[in-house]
């Protein structure tokens, strides 16, 4: 070798950022795999709701929690939590972003031709633009690495006080969401990935913090670009989501064992809509 370095990987790249005022735009709509905010849906619009949550509803790989372990406030960014699970590993099972898939999961499918209303407390949100590389979850906000990648990637989930929109929007790959249920009283807590095909976007409510809610609904996208891994060529994806910057709301949920994310087995599902 001539050089003792590789090229630097990417994380995470933000494109582009703009304001969007749900007050005059509440309306979410997939038009054709492109996102669109409108005072009113179009006539060739389907109208869809999000889904209510269901607790007894479960997908995933299943793992018993003993309990939350050195909880950690951050100023500015929430409160961590570290899950101590009866495990070894943790594997992510890899499901395609069916309706009944993410409904599991306290999220709704947006196919295109479909559309929803957003409510939120707040009444201007971001759309944002980023770029996820294939190692993007190979860092570590949590052990004390720095930057440096990890050669294992953490159990690293969320939920928070706004709505959230995911939108696969790669020419190439699908978009990765890893996903959790988490049942405190009950101590059990399945994980998965949800992998959302090319042209449709997943809908997330505002989940603010409520110690008597049966399950709490958990998300991250840091591995986004899941889909990359074996590719020779391709090692990042494009992604759009709304969200909230500088939100203090957040409750984030890890834990340091390594994490196991693979393929799902079949063929991405066709759209309804």
């Amino acid at each position: 070798m001539t050089q003792d370095h590789f090229d630097p990987p990417l994380l995470i790249r933000e494109l582009q950022s703009r304001t969007v005022s749900l007050e005059r735009t509440p309306f979410f709509y997939n038009a054709g795999g492109q996102p669109c905010y409108l005072d009113r849906l179009p006539p060739e619009a389907t109208r869809i709701q999000p889904v209510p949550c269901n607790p007894q509803a479960q997908a995933g790989r299943p793992y018993r929690v003993r309990g939350l372990r050195n909880t950690k406030l951050s100023p500015g960014f929430g409160v961590e939590y570290e899950l101590d699970l009866d495990t070894e590993e943790v594997e992510f099972e890899p499901l395609w972003a069916t309706a009944e898939h993410a409904a599991a999961f306290g999220i709704t499918v947006i196919q295109p031709g479909q559309g929803l209303r957003i409510d939120s407390r707040f009444p201007e949100l971001q759309h944002m633009h980023f770029e996820y590389g294939v190692f993007a979850g190979h860092w570590s906000p949590y052990q004390g690495t720095q930057n440096r990648l990890c050669t294992t990637i953490c159990t690293d989930l969320e939920h928070h006080d706004f709505p959230h929109l995911f939108i696969s929007c790669d020419p190439v790959k699908p978009l990765v969401l890893s996903v959790a249920r988490y049942w405190p009283a009950e101590g059990r807590i399945c994980m998965a990935d949800l992998w959302i095909p090319q042209g449709w976007s997943v809908f997330l409510p505002a989940q603010p913090d409520n110690a008597t809610a049966p399950c709490v609904d958990l998300h991250n996208n840091r591995n986004s670009a899941r889909a990359c891994w074996g590719d020779l060529f391709q090692d990042r994806v494009h992604t759009q989501t709304l969200l909230r910057e500088n939100d203090d709301s957040f409750r984030w949920y890890w834990n340091p064992l390594p994490t196991v994310h693979s393929r799902p087995p079949a063929q991405a599902p066709q759209h309804s809509a």
